[in-house]
């Protein structure tokens, strides 16, 4: 593999998934994806979700620590955000009436530039599963972590039955 001061050239990927769901209380703080790390991951090649985290930091409970949603770059470039979310069905007529989702630099103000987000949606409820991808392209740095955040407005806590999380690297002049 070719080298660019050591650190690997062209197109890094980590690819995340998790089908444990996580219960969403409602309301407009969006909440960080949590994933697990280890086996339980698609792909992390280029070790950009760890448990130890590039700040010394060790993630002890995937399904706690909102410190295991973040992916941190393994070298800076033009990178491609993907995301598929599924939600669990409103609950009936009082029900959700919005889903969202975006995309954030540095959720847990870790550096100086902190909760820097990008590509927000404001989704409504189909009549059928309510299944999202989402795609969106940023510069990205080793330095600072990227997640993916949600929230819905329905009067009770809803389940995030399924995500996928992942960063695309490709070299930037």
């Amino acid at each position: 593999m070719a080298t660019d001061g050591g650190v690997a050239a062209g197109v890094q990927v980590c690819s995340l998934k998790v089908d444990t769901p996580q219960l969403i209380s409602p309301g407009t703080g969006y909440k960080i994806v949590r994933l697990p790390f280890g086996a339980a991951e698609s792909t992390d090649r280029f070790e950009m979700h760890q448990a130890v985290q590039p700040d010394g930091y060790v993630v002890s409970d995937w399904a706690t620590d909102d410190r295991s949603g973040l992916i941190w770059p393994s070298k800076a470039g033009w990178g491609h955000l993907h995301a598929m979310i599924q939600w669990e069905s409103a609950s009936g007529t009082a029900g959700y009436t919005e889903l969202r989702d975006q995309y954030v630099r540095d959720p847990l103000g870790l550096t100086p530039n902190p909760n820097d987000t990008t590509a927000t949606e404001h989704r409504t409820p189909t009549p059928g599963g309510q299944y999202y991808v989402k795609n969106h392209g940023v510069f990205v740095d080793p330095g600072t972590p990227v997640a993916l955040r949600v929230t819905h407005n329905d009067a009770i806590p809803r389940l995030l039955t399924l995500a996928e999380f992942k960063l695309v690297i490709h070299d930037a002049a």
